[in-house]
């Protein structure tokens, strides 16, 4: 199976003289593999997911579809992926929900009126079809969530990056959206500390101490759980 992303020997420092915030990291997620990022604050998972879409500068090889990520690629890049901020206000930028969600699609060039229809299918898919019309700052902080979701999702992505994507979730809201992603076809990096929201929609388990990788495996949740979290 092809490699939808893949990290080779790739260190990350803020600034030159700084330690390493990642150290030497190897790894490779294939196509449709659901992957779950875990670790304690600090570890590093954040600026991982943030170094794919060249937020933050490193060393070593990062390809993401088989193109290495570099200043010149680094726009075709990001049309590869789908990134769920932690915060959802941070992604969310228009007044309107549908607005947000079709902002994607619009900087393609699309119409507007084809824009439309995708973006309420999108909505719709996500229970969030009778809210197209609403102001942002009138929803919850799942429906936040959600939407910020259809913005990523909306352009067909082959790769979704998320970060805490279930914090501040009640368990419903959890599990909703645990049930949502288990139906979508993207690949799948998914930072957490929630290791039961993370069982439910992942099957692999990277864990990262300090900057490295310290295991990748397709253990149980249980057997995830004895591991130093």
């Amino acid at each position: 199976m092809n490699n939808v992303l893949e990290f080779s020997n790739v260190t990350i420092r803020y600034e030159s003289d700084m330690g390493p915030v990642i150290t030497q990291m190897s790894f490779a997620i294939t196509a449709g593999e659901r992957v779950a990022l875990i670790g304690l604050n600090g570890s590093g998972k954040t600026t991982l997911l943030l170094a794919v879409v060249g937020l933050v500068p490193h060393e070593g090889r990062i390809l993401i579809e088989g193109t290495i990520l570099e200043r010149k690629t680094v726009t075709r890049v990001r049309d590869q992926i789908g990134f769920l901020f932690n915060v959802p206000e941070d992604q969310l930028l228009f007044p309107k929900v549908i607005e947000d969600v079709s902002f994607g699609l619009l900087r393609r060039g699309m119409t507007r009126e084809e824009v439309s229809e995708k973006a309420g299918l999108i909505l719709n898919r996500l229970g969030l079809g009778h809210l197209t019309e609403t102001p942002l700052h009138h929803l919850s902080h799942g429906q936040k969530q959600r939407v910020a979701l259809a913005g990523a999702l909306i352009t067909g992505p082959p790769l979704l990056l998320l970060d805490e994507p279930s914090a501040g979730l009640d368990p419903p809201g959890k599990r909703d959206l645990a049930a949502i992603m288990s139906d979508l076809p993207a690949t799948m990096l998914v930072a957490t500390h929630d290791l039961d929201f993370a069982s439910t929609c992942c099957s692999r388990f990277i864990m990262l101490e300090h900057g490295r990788l310290v295991s990748d495996s397709h253990d149980t949740i249980e057997a995830v759980r004895r591991w130093k979290l």
